[in-house]
């Protein structure tokens, strides 16, 4: 699957949804950015049914500042719209293979569960 780049006018939409997305926070003058990027396809293109997006922090700053991101790339885990994992810094492949497969394994119902505790504290 294509990545797919998200504005705000979509972000919602798209990190909302049931299922697994996966948001790289990026800018063209990174340097790191432009390293991960390759990574990123190639793990776009092995699975077919996660979401695969990615924000240009320099068109949607908007969404940079809204989401507090500091530093690029950042990697975001989304899944059935809750946000599961949070991270500056590219990811060599095995790593983000290896992140894959904890989100796919996680409880959600346990997740949710821990997100309402949080919340009411």
């Amino acid at each position: 699957m294509a990545t797919v780049d998200l504005t705000s006018a979509d972000f919602d939409e798209v990190t909302g949804r049931d299922g697994i997305v996966l948001v790289d926070f990026w800018a063209s003058w990174c340097g790191p950015c432009m390293r991960f990027a390759p990574v990123y396809k190639a793990a776009s293109e092995t699975h077919s049914d996660i979401t695969f997006a990615k924000v240009d922090t320099e068109e949607a700053q908007d969404l940079a500042m809204k989401y507090d991101i500091r530093s690029i790339p950042t990697i975001w885990a989304v899944r059935d719209g809750v946000i599961v994992f949070a991270q500056p810094g590219a990811l060599p492949g095995a790593a983000l293979e290896e992140l894959i497969t904890k989100v796919r394994e996680l409880d959600m119902d346990e997740v949710r569960a821990q997100v309402a505790a949080q919340s009411q504290a």
